[in-house]
């Protein structure tokens, strides 16, 4: 729910050590006017499972054009990132 992660920092609290400098490269460098599409990582939930989410991060402006802040869309990609490895097994048996 939003009450559980408001105030929590996304990068500090939800990113494994692995992928920490990346998500943060990724969200500075939209601070900075520079967007990433299809940014792939894991994310681990607040129940302790790991997912993989597919990151697009886009700058946010205000009616002048002054960069205030980012918008991250997360999408949960872990089902189609697990049938892409059993169709890859099956053409490799094949």
């Amino acid at each position: 729910s939003s009450e559980e992660v408001m105030g929590h920092s996304l990068v500090k609290e939800f990113i494994t050590d692995d992928f920490k400098r990346g998500v943060q490269k990724v969200l500075d460098m939209a601070l900075q006017g520079d967007e990433t599409e299809n940014f792939e990582f894991p994310l681990i939930t607040k129940g302790g499972a790991r997912i993989e989410v597919l990151l697009n991060a886009t700058t946010r402006r205000d009616e002048q054009g002054n960069i205030i802040g980012v918008v991250g869309i997360g999408q949960d990609i872990t089902a189609r990132l697990a049938q892409e490895r059993e169709y890859s097994k099956l053409i490799d048996s094949a």
